[in-house]
């Protein structure tokens, strides 16, 4: 009886130190260095170190190393979980039918777009689980294909 006349006293003195005025004062003087106010760079300072100078680039880069190729984009697909022949990206109108290639075995399928995607870095377009396994994916997760926008 007496622990619990104590520990409720204790609670009511901490809840009666927190009901007090907020306002402080800033500190006269900065007495370490972890204390001082720290220089606040902008945002784009902090990413001038990854902009890259056009002018060192080769004029006439292949088409393969920007992601084209002749036949239609290249790039990285994964897959999610839903079902029927569909795909998600990132910019291609809704509803636009598109022919996906897998580059390693040369199967093909056409999806329609139905959905925003893919937001990992690197990645063009998501698939469904039965267009990936029509362009036989689902073992290894990721695959580099071939994409050409059929309408």
């Amino acid at each position: 009886m007496q622990i619990r006349l104590i520990a409720a006293a204790l609670a009511a003195a901490l809840l009666a130190a927190c009901s007090g005025p907020t306002a402080t004062r800033a500190p006269t003087e900065w007495s370490t260095r972890a204390d001082a106010p720290t220089q606040v760079r902008s945002h784009r300072a902090s990413l001038r170190h990854r902009t890259t100078r056009t002018a060192r680039r080769e004029p006439s880069a292949p088409r393969e190393a920007s992601g084209q190729h002749e036949d239609g984009a290249v790039g990285v697909a994964s897959y999610y979980g839903a079902g029927g022949l569909t795909a998600a990206h990132r910019s291609l109108p809704l509803g636009t039918k598109v022919r996906v290639t897998n580059t390693a075995n040369g199967r093909s399928v056409v999806v329609r777009i139905n959905d925003r995607g893919p937001f990992i870095r690197g990645r063009s377009i998501d698939l469904s689980r039965s267009a990936a396994q029509a362009v036989g994916m689902t073992d290894a997760g990721l695959a580099k294909v071939r994409m050409e926008v059929l309408q």
